[in-house]
Formats: structure tokens, C-alpha cells, sequence
């Protein structure tokens, strides 16, 4: 014979868990909401207005800001970066320039043409040239080099 305590704890587990089920669904969006209960008055928003919230959150998303024109110019292009340093770096071992100097200003070329525009890098190109690291003829090089290797974006 089964104690009759534990049948009463089973009944009112089993209640508990109905009136949870009542107040519980699953909407279209695959959200749990609350729906108006009985027992605590308590009720849900509708799916219309929950859609409307989602869509406010992720709002910044949904919006294709304008693209204010911009004139294209001369970079260099990314696909051709290994020559271009191949053929750099043949120029700059002909030159009086420190190796380790080199190697940082062969990186800084490189970003400023790639990132900015070969105009920027040719103007730090020309720093170089003031400063007596460069010669007037490896400046003309670097130039040619930086126009072969750019592309308009």
C-alpha cells in the first residue's frame, strides 16, 4: 500500500506543474512569453508588440547608412604586396641605409601606400630623401615602384 502522503505530494506537484504549463507558451519566434493567468494576473505582451521591441534592439543593423562620396585615389594594391617587396627591398640594399632602418621603413611604406594613399607614402619617401638617407635617383625608383604596383580604390 502506497502512503497516502506521497500521493497527495504527487497531485499537488502535478497542479503546480499544470498551472505552469497555463501559464507558459511558446511564441512564433521561439521565445517563451508569459500569457495571462488565473492565479497572478500577470500577462504577457502580445507577439505583435514583442516583434516591434526586437526590431527597435537590432535597429542599428537594419540601417544602411549613406555613403557620402569620397574621391577615389592611388593605393597600393594588396594583392601585389610580395612583389613589391621583393622589388623594394632590392633597392634598399643598394642603398647607404641601415638594414634594421630599412626593414621599418620598408613597413611604414607599406602601410601608409596600402592603408592612406601612395601621394602620403611618396611624401615620406621624400622625408628620407631630405634627411640624406636616400639619394635623389632611389627616390625616383621608390616612386615608379609605388605607381607599377597601385591601383585606384
Amino acid at each position: 500500500m502506497s502512503n497516502p502522503k506521497n500521493n497527495e505530494a504527487t497531485i499537488f506537484y502535478m497542479a503546480g506543474y499544470q498551472r505552469l504549463l497555463n501559464t507558459i507558451r511558446r511564441s512564433r519566434f521561439g521565445v517563451i512569453v508569459l500569457v495571462e493567468s488565473k492565479s497572478n494576473g500577470t500577462a504577457a505582451k502580445p507577439a505583435s508588440q514583442y516583434k516591434q521591441s526586437v526590431n527597435k534592439q537590432s535597429g542599428k543593423r537594419g540601417k544602411a547608412k549613406t555613403k557620402e562620396g569620397t574621391k577615389r585615389q592611388s593605393m597600393l594594391n594588396t594583392h601585389k604586396i610580395s612583389p613589391f617587396k621583393y622589388d623594394m627591398n632590392e633597392v634598399l640594399s643598394a642603398t647607404a641605409m641601415d638594414p634594421s632602418k630599412a626593414s621599418a621603413f620598408l613597413a611604414s611604406v607599406i602601410a601608409k601606400a596600402s592603408r592612406v594613399s601612395t601621394k602620403d607614402a611618396k611624401d615620406f619617401v621624400k622625408t628620407f630623401l631630405e634627411s640624406g638617407d636616400l639619394t635623389k635617383e632611389e627616390y625616383d625608383k621608390i616612386s615608379r615602384l609605388m605607381d607599377k604596383y597601385s591601383k585606384y580604390r
